[in-house]
């Protein structure tokens, strides 16, 4: 009776053991890991979220799930979490039984948009693909109307920033042409395991009922990467290439990139090549 017995405890310590092991993760350098920890500036994220109505919700890594407990407990919504790391699938759905089946288990950057209708966009975003991910949802922006992301600090200020401004770029003048844009709160490295050597932001994006009038989307990037790759120069310099002579004599191509607004580059479109 007493081997059966203790044959019967070491399995159940097996079985814990395993299951343990199952629940545990490893933190991927490559894939620019930093998992946030700090449940208040979950709630803060989550309350953000919220002022805005939605009923569809996609989460890019989830990682550990700090966030990702909040959003699967908001009523009503279809949710869906993007994460390409294969150890935080398991261990997502060992911890949080209720995301089975709404895990996509690929990158970001090489699925459709996850839902056919409108969907709102929230994460802390790896760091290592952040710009990406943000040019992924101006793919997507006719379907995403509110997207809360968390950058580094560095990033999330270039994305906001106003002409005039030296931060102010290509980032800036894409993503403002299409959305109104908001910078939330800053996020300690302490917030996050393990903690990155920079301070983060989180910012929010809410799509512009009336976007400025562009000839193309195409036009207005190559414009824009055109006068911001020389930014030191003047802007007749640095796009020469996509405008006639005659055009080229307007004052404003007197000045530097970074001296226009949204306006003044999505006007120049129509007169480009």
């Amino acid at each position: 009776m007493a081997n059966m017995q203790m044959k019967a405890a070491m399995h159940f310590c097996r079985s814990k053991a395993l299951f343990l092991l199952s629940m545990q993760y490893t933190l991927k350098k490559s894939l620019g890991q930093h998992f946030l920890k700090d449940e208040q500036i979950c709630k803060k994220i989550v309350d953000a979220l919220q002022e805005n109505a939605f009923e569809r919700l996609v989460e890019v890594g989830p990682g550990g799930g700090a966030l990702t407990k909040y959003l699967l407990a908001i009523p009503g919504i279809e949710f869906k979490a993007v994460e390409l790391d294969d150890e935080k699938v398991v261990y997502l759905e060992n911890t949080y039984p209720s995301i089975k089946g709404k895990i996509i288990h690929r990158s970001i950057l090489d699925i459709d948009a996850p839902f056919s209708e409108d969907f709102t966009v929230v994460g802390n975003f790896p760091y290592n693909i952040s710009s990406q991910i943000l040019f992924r949802v101006l793919e997507w922006k006719a379907r995403v109307p509110v997207m809360i992301g968390m950058f580094q600090k560095e990033v999330a200020q270039r994305i906001v920033s106003q002409p005039g401004s030296k931060v102010y770029g290509i980032l800036s003048v894409l993503v403002q042409a299409f959305y109104e844009v908001d910078y939330l709160f800053d996020v300690p490295p302490e917030s996050f395991n393990p903690p990155p050597k920079v301070v983060s932001g989180v910012i929010r994006l809410r799509r512009k009922p009336n976007p400025v009038a562009i000839k193309s989307e195409r036009d207005l990037f190559v414009l824009v990467k055109a006068a911001f790759n020389q930014r030191r120069k003047m802007l007749r310099n640095a796009v020469k290439g996509q405008f006639e002579e005659s055009v080229l004599k307007d004052e404003l191509f007197t000045k530097r990139a970074e001296q226009l607004s949204i306006e003044q580059f999505a006007a120049l479109t129509f007169q480009m090549r």
